[in-house]
């Protein structure tokens, strides 16, 4: 028995050589803080990167009934997000048809949660606003993630914030996942109310990870009644437009040397 014991202990040990052991995703403070700190410092990368992009964004807002059937009350708005001809950014209205909604009405919160909140950057610059809590490890499809909490440390007027949780990719250390809702002060007696929402990202030029899609499906609970929606925000065809900002991850890359085309990476 004894040996036999041994025999299955030298195997293990054999087993664990030949692949590998298993990453230890229990962090420690100063792991999961160093991360933190990383995939900041990457965020903050994308955000200049994302800027010399130029992209659509399209927007659906649908209330439903109570069995979760379409109503006709709905608003929908269709942004390029272009360069003009002096190369400043800007936004301009392709489609707006005229809404339809009657139990609620849209307000600038709203409006900066599907332009800011709900595509969440945490920059370095942004970092210090908020408290940010390791959960542990989860896989989103195929990719290894660090789960992090985020939540605002303090709020000002008439600014929103992200209040959720966001998924890290291990390797790139860049999110590709968030969940959560826009929150910020309201003036006293108001009534607003915003979903909580799902964003995913995708890999654009085989290196950085832009928001593709939103969605929410919530119940909103006015001070009168309740009223469920639908949102869906798609950010599709983004090419790039100019480049001031050089990034190279790992080894440096020659010039002068060709290399094989970025393969993008589905999601």
């Amino acid at each position: 028995m004894r040996a036999f014991v041994l025999a299955i202990s030298c195997s293990l040990l054999a087993a664990a050589t030949l692949f590998g052991a298993a990453p230890n995703y229990n962090l420690s403070t100063d792991q999961a803080d160093q991360i933190i700190q990383k995939f900041a410092a990457k965020e903050t990368q994308f955000a200049k990167v994302r800027e010399n992009y130029t992209y659509r964004q399209t927007a659906k807002i649908q209330l439903l009934d109570d069995s979760g059937n379409p109503t006709n009350e709905q608003w929908a708005e269709v942004t390029d997000i272009v360069f003009d001809l002096e190369g400043h950014r800007t936004e301009r209205v392709v489609s707006a048809p005229v809404p339809t909604l009657e139990r609620i009405q849209l307000d600038p919160g709203d409006m900066e949660d599907m332009r800011q909140t709900q595509p969440f950057v945490l920059t370095t610059t942004e970092l210090p606003n908020y408290y940010v809590r390791y959960l542990g490890h989860q896989q989103v499809d195929e990719i290894g993630c660090y789960v992090f909490a985020v939540k605002p440390k303090k709020m000002e007027p008439n600014k929103r914030y992200f209040s959720g949780e966001v998924w890290v990719d291990d390797q790139e250390l860049q999110i590709v996942k968030t969940y959560g809702r826009g929150v910020g002060l309201q003036k006293k007696n108001s009534d607003h109310r915003y979903p909580k929402f799902e964003t995913y990202r995708q890999q654009i030029d085989g290196k950085y990870w832009f928001p593709t899609y939103t969605m929410a499906d919530d119940t909103l609970h006015f001070r009168d009644e309740d009223v469920r929606i639908k949102q869906t925000i798609r950010y599709e065809d983004y090419k790039q437009f100019k480049s001031d900002v050089k990034i190279i991850y790992g080894d440096a890359v020659d010039d002068k040397k060709p290399e094989n085309p970025p393969q993008q990476q589905q999601r």
